[in-house]
């Protein structure tokens, strides 16, 4: 989107009662933010969940003011906006049905064509998480992977800067707006994180990080990466709610075991035992589950199966599937418009039909 498009999209944002759900359904009944801005109230009533109460609300100046005033700022500080519709929006992330309607880019990394893996755990973190987070790190290097976390104290920083330290790109998502660093310590790792990554935010400029905040920037956390680490956990915490949406969003959950007496082994143990994270002791874990592959290993052809007919959506999925090397799950299914159940359906009967491989950590590929 343009500037102009930005600047609706921000007026959009500023009124109560309107989400990101319903402001894409706004959107996409009108053609664009300013034609929604624009459009006569008993037609935008017909969408659903806008009664006359938000259609008042979307003919007040306060929301141009609003968004004139963020719209400085954004331009002030050489911030970049995406926008869930443009091309460059994280592409997993756009798979969610909560994602958010904007996101605001500080820093120097580019996610396409990457893996990303996101790393949370508990903010008193122990000797035995920092160890495992120094060797994972320095082990998963050659994968080049974009590490991502939450610029929190203990799992979080400690997994920026073990990035920073292998020359990993690494990417923090914010529970404020990007007019401020929290926790105030973490500032000069996060001025090092804009040379060698950077950081995405939902929230405006001015923006506290009040607690609410960080549960919502969780699911970008979780939304965003092919897999989600948990590093250390007590029974209850941020990170276990970051495990739990990864897991409804279809990614993959590994979990650090430790000793049954260790406080913040509890939670990791708790998502190992009922089958909410596999456990990961080292790199290995993450290759054989996700499929991961050096450039160097070569998967052994398959003779494909010839004169196999297709029905409309079998051929749909194959199609997409010859046209890559692999292709994980959500995505697959975002490409082809289909619902992820279909989706597996549909691969179901193509892996009998000879013309599918499945791999480990929901990736297929054509035969």
């Amino acid at each position: 989107m343009n500037s102009n498009d930005i600047f609706y999209l921000l007026a959009l944002q500023t009124i109560d009662g309107i989400g990101n759900v319903s402001a894409r359904k706004l959107i996409d009944h009108c053609g664009s933010p300013q034609l929604v801005l624009e459009e006569k109230a008993h037609i935008l009533e017909k969408v659903c969940g806008v009664g006359p109460g938000i259609t008042k609300k979307l003919k007040s100046a306060k929301n141009f003011e609003k968004a004139e005033l963020e719209m400085a700022f954004i331009e002030a500080n050489n911030i970049e906006t995406i926008s869930y519709f443009d091309q460059d929006y994280p592409q997993r992330l756009k798979h969610c049905y909560d994602a958010p309607l904007v996101l605001f880019k500080k820093g120097n990394f580019d996610i396409s064509n990457q893996r990303i893996i996101s790393i949370v755990g508990t903010r008193l973190m122990t000797n035995y998480g920092r160890q495992f987070l120094k060797q994972f790190l320095s082990a998963i290097k050659k994968y080049d992977p974009i590490i991502v976390s939450g610029m929190a104290y203990g799992v979080d920083i400690c997994a920026h800067q073990e990035a920073l330290n292998n020359n990993l790109t690494t990417i923090g998502i914010l529970a404020h707006g990007l007019d401020r660093i929290y926790p105030k310590p973490h500032y000069k790792i996060a001025l090092n994180m804009e040379d060698y990554g950077g950081f995405y935010s939902e929230f405006w400029s001015g923006t506290s990080p009040e607690r609410e905040n960080f549960v919502k920037r969780n699911r970008i956390v979780a939304g965003i990466s092919e897999a989600t680490i948990v590093v250390e956990s007590a029974r209850k915490g941020g990170s276990l709610i970051t495990a739990d949406l990864a897991n409804s969003y279809h990614r993959d959950v590994f979990a650090v075991p430790g000793r049954v007496d260790d406080l913040y082994s509890e939670g990791c143990n708790m998502l190992i035992k009922s089958n909410k994270a596999s456990l990961i002791t080292s790199v290995k874990d993450l290759e054989y589950i996700l499929g991961w592959k050096t450039d160097g290993e070569k998967v052994k052809n398959v003779q494909k199966r010839l004169f196999v007919e297709l029905e409309g959506t079998e051929q749909l999925v194959f199609d997409k599937l010859n046209a890559s090397e692999k292709q994980v799950l959500d995505l697959l299914a975002l490409e082809c418009e289909l619902s992820i159940q279909n989706t597996i359906s549909i691969l179901l009967q193509l892996e009998l039909k000879g013309l599918v491989r499945s791999l480990a950590g929901k990736w297929y590929e054509a035969l």
